[in-house]
């Protein structure tokens, strides 16, 4: 089994170019702003939620 250390190693701008391209054209380009837009507010909820545990954790 290959491990994720490997796996990541194995990356180069080749083939995140590739990566990058395919997504371009699975969701176009009108689409991934709001996609990111998404996953940045995701984020953001998720580090308030885990602040909120470390504060009560604290009392």
């Amino acid at each position: 089994m290959i491990s994720a250390s490997i796996f990541l190693g194995m990356i180069g701008p080749w083939q995140i170019a590739i990566i990058v391209v395919l997504v371009l054209l699975m969701f176009g380009g009108k689409k991934i702003p709001e996609l990111m837009r998404g996953l940045g507010s995701g984020i953001k909820e998720f580090k308030d939620a885990s602040k909120e545990e470390e504060t009560e954790d604290k009392k």
